[in-house]
């Protein structure tokens, strides 16, 4: 399993069926960068606490609101015209990297917060997914996260 956040990142998203299921928490209000993160504290067995996921958040959702998502609507309102303006699709594919270097920075802030964050004390809460995702999202998808995280190499 990659040790650093954005390399797990990664290897994570490759796995089956968790493009899809990242891509369905994204439609229902969840913050895909979080959850990467969460699932890797919880592969990590990171102990889940309030003032944990509190600060976790106080990082992804400025980052996320004032600079992802912007980039994100703005590359995929660009989408239908891109299909017939090759200069449009050019930049549409430069917006779609620099949206892929927010998200990857994004990472760096909330590795940088858990640098300090100890393993899992016996019994100790690692429900990460859960607490960082929007009460309303789809349990399955979070599990497919899960699981995946799971099964990723040592």
């Amino acid at each position: 399993m990659p040790t650093d956040l954005w390399r797990f990142a990664e290897a994570l998203y490759q796995r089956p069926g968790v493009e899809a299921a990242c891509l369905l928490l994204q439609t229902q209000g969840a913050d895909v960068c979080l959850l990467l993160c969460a699932a890797w504290l919880e592969r990590r067995q990171i102990i889940c606490t309030n003032e944990r996921s509190d600060a976790l958040g106080n990082i992804a959702q400025p980052w996320q609101q004032q600079v992802v998502v912007p980039l994100r609507q703005l590359r995929q309102s660009w989408r239908e015209q891109a299909q017939s303006d090759h200069a449009l699709a050019q930049l549409r594919e430069q917006i779609k990297q620099l949206e892929l270097t927010a998200e990857r920075e994004q990472l760096e802030r909330l590795t940088a917060c858990t640098q300090n964050w100890s393993s899992n004390a016996a019994n100790a809460p690692l429900n990460w997914l859960e607490k960082l995702a929007p009460q309303q999202c789809n349990r399955d998808a979070l599990q497919t996260l899960r699981i995946a995280a799971a099964h990723l190499s040592a």
